[in-house]
C-alpha cells in the first residue's frame, strides 16, 4: 500500500471532513481532572462501558480526595464496566495523587499544565504509571487545545484506510507519524473530525462508504470498488 501523508493531501482531506461534519467546536472548558480520570477509564473500552463506569464512579465517590483515599477493591468494584477494574483503579489513584502533589498548593488541577510548551505537559503526563500518549494527548487536546492528536482506534483505522499511515504501524508508530505529518494549523479540527466520521461512517465493521468526498481517498473502497474485496473484507498491507 502506497502511502499518500503530503501536506497538501492532508488539508484536502482535512477540507472535506468539515464539508461533511461542519467545523469543530473549541476546547472543553469542563473540569480537566474530572476528563483525565474518564480518559483513564476508557482505555481500550467501548463508549458505553466508559460512560457507565463514569457515572458510577462520580455517584459513589463525592469529591477526587475520596476517590485517591478509597479501597482498591471498592473502588475496582465501582469501575468494573471500564474492564481491567484492578489496573484502572491503581491509575486512578496514582493520577490523583501526582496532581495532589504537585507544585505547592495540595489540589486537585491540571491548569499547571496548560503554562507548559505541549512536549513538556505530554512528558509530564506520561510520567505516570499507566498514562501514555493517547491518554496524555486526549486530555492536551480536548482540554488546552494542544498541538497533538490522541490516536484512538477511530484516528488509526481512518488513517490506515486513507493511506495516511502504513497498516503495520503500532499506535506508538501511528501517534509519532500523524504527529509529525498533520500540519499545525489544522491538528485539533483534524483529530475531532476524523473521530466523527469513525463513528459514524467509517466504522471497524460494515462501514458506509456513499460519501462521494471521503470515498476517494480510502484504499479500502478502492479495492471494494474493482472488485478486490468484498465489501466487508479490511484491505490487506500489500493491496
Amino acid at each position: 500500500m502506497e502511502i499518500d501523508d503530503s501536506e497538501e493531501r492532508i488539508r484536502n482531506i482535512h477540507q472535506d471532513l468539515v464539508d461533511v461534519y461542519g467545523e469543530q467546536g473549541d476546547h472543553d472548558d469542563s473540569d480537566g481532572v474530572r476528563q483525565l480520570l474518564i480518559t483513564i477509564l476508557s482505555q481500550n473500552v467501548a463508549d458505553e462501558n466508559t460512560a457507565r463506569a463514569a457515572e458510577n464512579l462520580f455517584n459513589e465517590y463525592k469529591n477526587y480526595e475520596e476517590i485517591e483515599n478509597s479501597d482498591v477493591e471498592n473502588l475496582a468494584d465501582t469501575i468494573n464496566p471500564a474492564g481491567l477494574p484492578q489496573t484502572k483503579a491503581q491509575r486512578l489513584k496514582r493520577t490523583l495523587k501526582a496532581l495532589r502533589e504537585h507544585g505547592d498548593k495540595e489540589d486537585y488541577s491540571v491548569d499547571f499544565l496548560g503554562d507548559m510548551q505541549d512536549s513538556d505537559a505530554q512528558e509530564w503526563l506520561e510520567q505516570i504509571k499507566g498514562i501514555g500518549p493517547k491518554t496524555a494527548s486526549v486530555l492536551l487536546n480536548f482540554h488546552f487545545d494542544a498541538d497533538v492528536i490522541p490516536v484512538d482506534t477511530h484516528v488509526e483505522r481512518i488513517s490506515k484506510r486513507f493511506r495516511l499511515i502504513p497498516f503495520s504501524a503500532s499506535n506508538q508508530k501511528a501517534h509519532d507519524l500523524l504527529n509529525e505529518s498533520v500540519p499545525h494549523d489544522i491538528k485539533n479540527s483534524f483529530h475531532k473530525l476524523i473521530i466523527e466520521h469513525g463513528k459514524n461512517n467509517c466504522t471497524a465493521r460494515n462501514p458506509t462508504c456513499s460519501n462521494t468526498k471521503l470515498k476517494k481517498y480510502c484504499s479500502r473502497y478502492r479495492h471494494v470498488e474493482n472488485g478486490e474485496l468484498e465489501p466487508e473484507e479490511f484491505p490487506p498491507e500489500n493491496l
